[in-house]
Protein backbone atom coordinates (compact mmCIF):
# COMPACT_ATOMS: atom_id res chain seq x y z
CA UNK A 1 0.00 0.00 0.00
CA UNK A 2 3.06 1.92 1.07
CA UNK A 3 6.08 2.06 0.10
CA UNK A 4 8.37 0.80 3.34
CA UNK A 5 5.79 -0.13 4.86
CA UNK A 6 5.36 -3.00 6.93
CA UNK A 7 2.39 -5.77 6.14
CA UNK A 8 2.40 -8.67 8.06
CA UNK A 9 -1.02 -9.71 7.66
CA UNK A 10 -4.48 -8.97 6.00
CA UNK A 11 -7.88 -9.38 7.46
CA UNK A 12 -11.13 -9.50 4.96
CA UNK A 13 -14.18 -8.30 7.33
CA UNK A 14 -16.58 -10.64 5.89
CA UNK A 15 -19.77 -8.81 6.71
CA UNK A 16 -20.53 -5.57 4.03
CA UNK A 17 -20.01 -2.47 6.08
CA UNK A 18 -21.50 1.31 5.39
CA UNK A 19 -19.20 2.88 2.71
CA UNK A 20 -20.51 6.10 4.66
CA UNK A 21 -17.60 5.13 7.44
CA UNK A 22 -14.07 6.46 7.04
CA UNK A 23 -10.99 6.40 9.13
CA UNK A 24 -12.11 7.04 12.81
CA UNK A 25 -15.33 4.74 11.94
CA UNK A 26 -13.53 1.56 10.72
CA UNK A 27 -10.91 1.77 12.99
CA UNK A 28 -13.40 1.64 15.87
CA UNK A 29 -15.19 -1.32 14.11
CA UNK A 30 -11.69 -3.09 13.66
CA UNK A 31 -10.89 -2.54 17.49
CA UNK A 32 -14.42 -3.37 19.46
CA UNK A 33 -16.65 -5.11 16.48
CA UNK A 34 -13.92 -7.45 15.19
CA UNK A 35 -11.29 -7.54 18.34
CA UNK A 36 -8.06 -6.16 16.53
CA UNK A 37 -5.15 -3.64 16.86
CA UNK A 38 -6.24 -0.82 14.15
CA UNK A 39 -2.31 -0.04 15.03
CA UNK A 40 -1.32 -3.11 13.91
CA UNK A 41 0.97 -3.95 10.44
CA UNK A 42 -1.74 -5.38 8.58
CA UNK A 43 -4.50 -4.25 6.29
CA UNK A 44 -7.86 -4.30 7.02
CA UNK A 45 -10.12 -4.79 3.99
CA UNK A 46 -13.90 -3.96 3.97
CA UNK A 47 -16.77 -3.89 1.18
CA UNK A 48 -19.53 -2.53 0.26
CA UNK A 49 -23.02 -4.39 -0.29
CA UNK A 50 -22.82 -4.40 -3.98
CA UNK A 51 -19.46 -5.66 -3.51
CA UNK A 52 -18.14 -3.71 -6.52
CA UNK A 53 -16.01 -1.57 -3.64
CA UNK A 54 -13.33 -1.85 -1.36
CA UNK A 55 -11.63 0.21 1.43
CA UNK A 56 -8.41 -0.69 2.97
CA UNK A 57 -7.82 0.64 6.90
CA UNK A 58 -3.83 0.72 7.77
CA UNK A 59 -1.40 2.04 9.86
CA UNK A 60 1.41 4.04 9.00
CA UNK A 61 4.00 5.09 11.53
CA UNK A 62 2.36 8.32 12.67
CA UNK A 63 -1.00 8.07 11.11
CA UNK A 64 -4.10 6.08 9.26
CA UNK A 65 -4.41 5.71 5.69
CA UNK A 66 -7.59 4.90 3.89
CA UNK A 67 -7.56 3.52 0.26
CA UNK A 68 -10.92 2.51 -1.78
CA UNK A 69 -11.02 0.87 -4.82
CA UNK A 70 -13.71 0.76 -6.93
CA UNK A 71 -14.84 -1.62 -9.78
CA UNK A 72 -16.59 -0.07 -12.88
CA UNK A 73 -17.86 -3.47 -14.31
CA UNK A 74 -17.23 -6.25 -11.93
CA UNK A 75 -17.38 -7.60 -8.52
CA UNK A 76 -15.34 -8.72 -6.06
CA UNK A 77 -14.92 -12.35 -5.06
CA UNK A 78 -15.47 -12.76 -1.19
CA UNK A 79 -15.13 -15.22 1.27
CA UNK A 80 -18.29 -17.28 1.89
CA UNK A 81 -18.83 -20.01 4.26
CA UNK A 82 -16.20 -19.09 6.65
CA UNK A 83 -16.58 -18.66 10.38
CA UNK A 84 -15.74 -15.57 12.16
CA UNK A 85 -16.14 -11.93 11.47
CA UNK A 86 -12.70 -11.43 9.43
CA UNK A 87 -11.13 -14.01 6.73
CA UNK A 88 -7.24 -14.12 6.89
CA UNK A 89 -5.27 -13.91 3.69
CA UNK A 90 -2.06 -13.56 2.55
CA UNK A 91 -0.27 -10.40 0.91
CA UNK A 92 -0.37 -12.48 -2.08
CA UNK A 93 -3.67 -13.56 -2.06
CA UNK A 94 -4.51 -10.05 -1.18
CA UNK A 95 -3.62 -8.95 -4.31
CA UNK A 96 -4.96 -11.67 -6.67
CA UNK A 97 -8.42 -11.17 -5.36
CA UNK A 98 -7.24 -6.81 -6.23
CA UNK A 99 -7.13 -8.56 -9.91
CA UNK A 100 -10.20 -10.55 -9.91
CA UNK A 101 -9.28 -13.83 -8.68
CA UNK A 102 -12.04 -16.05 -6.49
CA UNK A 103 -9.38 -17.40 -4.16
CA UNK A 104 -12.63 -19.57 -2.76
CA UNK A 105 -13.67 -21.32 -5.84
CA UNK A 106 -10.47 -23.05 -6.81
CA UNK A 107 -8.07 -23.47 -3.41
CA UNK A 108 -4.37 -23.72 -3.90
CA UNK A 109 -2.28 -27.08 -4.30
CA UNK A 110 -1.91 -28.69 -0.90
CA UNK A 111 1.79 -28.23 0.94
CA UNK A 112 3.62 -31.68 1.30
CA UNK A 113 5.96 -32.55 3.62
CA UNK A 114 8.18 -35.78 3.55
CA UNK A 115 10.47 -36.29 5.88
CA UNK A 116 12.38 -38.45 3.07
CA UNK A 117 13.52 -38.95 -0.57
CA UNK A 118 13.78 -42.84 -0.45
Amino acid sequence: MHPGCRIEQVFLCRDPVDFRKSIGGLSVLVEQALGLDPFGSALYVFINRERNKIKVLYWHRNGFCLWLKRLEAEKFAWPRDADGATQGVTLQQFEWLLEGFDLWQKPPHKTLHFSSVS
